[in-house]
């Protein structure tokens, strides 16, 4: 194909900015579907976590047709914990859009993705999106996605950046400001003007990088990307050169290329083109595949280390064994290995007990997300409180800290700083409106963990906080916060709102009258500092004579949901969350 007519770029932007939705666009009027084809929103989004969570965990490839032109795009997530997504697949194009909300500007995760993008020495194109709504300062935000160029060290030809507005959700881009489009032309034609063509020469060997992977049940694993030289052809013979300096020799079994979200099985492929192999069964993420062994490989992919770690254990509460399908150790210990296929931003490592593996990962959402997605694959297991990784960096300790941006009502905002200041929190600028204040800070990971929970107590649901990843500095110091005690279960058994009602003023509850619980389990939060045992499973004594109070009713105060990630921040050093597909229950580790 003639590399002149096509255009590789990456979608790139904060999380729920709307990156999905213009895909979403792009595909419905560029004649991928037909006119009665039932369509759903956010069709790139096809796991089922990111449905339900509303993000893009996976990045994910699609190919359109423009006029004369093949535009592969690829999505990325706006999330900074899968920030490893997102390094992999930049390293696939030659542009990207960045994506900013009209209303809200650039965000602590916009400065992370256009980061990584300035690196890779890619031109942005900005997309103010939804312009649709009310009152949106469109110019405010350019101006302050330039300010972040800037200061990210963009050069000459980065700053001046061609930028457009749009309504992804409505499905029309425009270059007037305050004018309404008629569809995505104008954004796909900046897209045609101002992406450069892929590099390559067709005359050289055959080679690419793997960036992403899929799986068939038919085929096997699938390795999906560029071609960065010469061309291929399905059947050819072909190289694999793995991370540890193997050259496997093996058949292309299938070849795919990209229309849509289909693959279209071909005969052959160039430089330029993003394509899917079948045929090679120990590939890996940054592995290259050349046309022979004295062909080069390409560099593999740099990925940032891991920020926080978590111990996996097999579960060993009395209820161990009784919801899940996979419990032992060798299943564990098979299930994260595989995860290390296609999740390049993961660690994992053994430990001196045989039940215990340490994971590390780019923060607490990225471990939340694989521990979700293996309790509904059927495994029970066991997590520790998420710890931060200190680095030796010139014979210092240090440390992660990470932006913290923080949007909150004025009169929380007293509150909200003196828990930063005992998390040790550095306040960069703050802003106020009368009305809303707007505070950016710099953080320390160890303060942020358990901070979300606080923050939406403190504010009472009406805060915003966005935060991410910029740097290692040298180690702060002790933080100066502490929770307050657990209530924890003196025995096995069920809870009745009897036993609740007569402990319900030693705090808050994280459990329900029919609950199972077991001795050590932690069912709730004490009002004082100290750990309280209590019984929750006693009931009512039963006579022969009648009660002036028989018939009143129990009342009890709503227990705190408690999910995944906040149980995750809540439990202390001391304790474990126990995981199986069916409940998630906090736990005395020395119980």
């Amino acid at each position: 194909m003639n590399l002149e007519k096509i255009r590789n770029i990456a979608i790139i932007a904060h999380v729920d900015h709307g990156k999905t939705t213009l895909v979403d666009g792009f595909l419905r009027q560029t004649g991928i579907f037909r006119d009665n084809e039932m369509l759903q929103d956010c069709v790139m989004d096809s796991n089922d976590l990111e449905r339900e969570r509303g993000i893009t965990i996976i990045a994910k490839n699609t190919a359109i047709n423009y006029q004369d032109y093949l535009i592969n795009i690829v999505d990325t997530p706006g999330h900074a914990d899968f920030g490893g997504e997102v390094e992999r697949v930049l390293n696939m194009v030659d542009g990207c859009l960045l994506i900013v909300d009209a209303f809200e500007g650039p965000m602590p995760q916009t400065r992370f993705v256009l980061r990584k993008a300035l690196q890779q020495n890619l031109n942005p194109i900005v997309v103010v999106n939804k312009v649709d709504r009310p009152n949106i300062n469109p110019h405010d935000a350019i101006d302050k996605v330039f300010d972040l160029f800037v200061e990210l060290g963009a050069n000459n030809e980065q700053l001046n950046f061609p930028y457009i507005f749009c309504s992804g959700l409505k499905g029309w881009a425009t270059t007037v400001e305050n004018e309404e489009g008629v569809n995505l032309n104008p954004l796909l034609d900046l897209i045609i003007k101002h992406c450069p063509a892929p590099v390559g020469n067709i005359e050289e060997p055959f080679s690419m990088r793997i960036n992403i992977l899929d799986y068939n049940d038919y085929l096997g694993r699938i390795a999906i990307g560029r071609v960065f030289n010469g061309e291929i052809n399905a059947g050819s013979s072909v190289v694999l050169h793995t991370s540890d300096n193997k050259k496997i020799r093996s058949r292309i079994t299938k070849l795919f290329t990209f229309h849509g979200l289909k693959k279209i099985e071909s005969q052959n492929a160039s430089c330029g083109q993003i394509i899917a192999l079948a045929g090679f069964n120990q590939c890996q993420i940054g592995d290259s595949i050349t046309f022979n062994e004295d062909t080069p490989p390409l560099d593999r992919i740099e990925v940032e280390e891991p920020t926080v770690k978590m111990s996996f254990l097999v579960n060993n509460s009395p209820l161990a064994g009784t919801e899940g399908k996979y419990v032992t150790s060798r299943n564990l210990k098979d299930r994260l290995y595989r995860e290390l296929e296609t999740n390049v931003s993961l660690r994992v490592s053994d430990t001196d007990n045989t039940d215990t593996f340490l994971v590390s990962g780019r923060g607490e959402l990225h471990l939340a997300i694989l521990i979700e997605t293996m309790r509904r694959e059927g495994f029970e297991f066991q997590v520790s409180r998420p710890e931060v990784i200190f680095k030796e960096i010139n014979g210092e300790t240090c440390e992660p800290f990470e932006r913290l941006l923080i949007d909150v009502q004025d009169e929380y905002l007293g509150p909200v700083m003196q828990e930063l200041g005992q998390r040790k929190a550095e306040i960069i600028n703050m802003e106020s409106t009368g009305k809303q204040a707007y505070v950016s800070a710099m953080i320390p990971t160890r303060g942020l963990i358990g901070f979300s929970n606080i923050y939406i107590r403190i504010t009472r649901g009406n805060g915003v906080m966005n935060h991410t990843f910029e740097e290692y500095r040298k180690y702060c110091g002790d933080l100066n916060f502490k929770r307050n005690g657990a209530l924890i279960a003196y025995e096995a058994g069920v809870a009745t709102s009897y036993a609740l009602e007569q402990v319900s003023d030693r705090g808050v509850f994280f459990i329900r009258p029919g609950t199972k619980v077991y001795a050590g389990m932690i069912i709730g939060e004490n009002n004082r500092p100290q750990d309280l045992e209590i019984n929750i499973c006693k009931t009512k004594k039963l006579t022969n004579m009648r009660s002036s109070n028989q018939e009143v009713l129990v009342h009890l105060t709503a227990p705190i949901e408690m999910s995944l990630e906040d149980s995750l921040e809540y439990i202390a050093s001391d304790e474990l969350l126990e995981i199986t597909p069916l409940n998630i229950r906090m736990r005395k580790f020395n119980i």
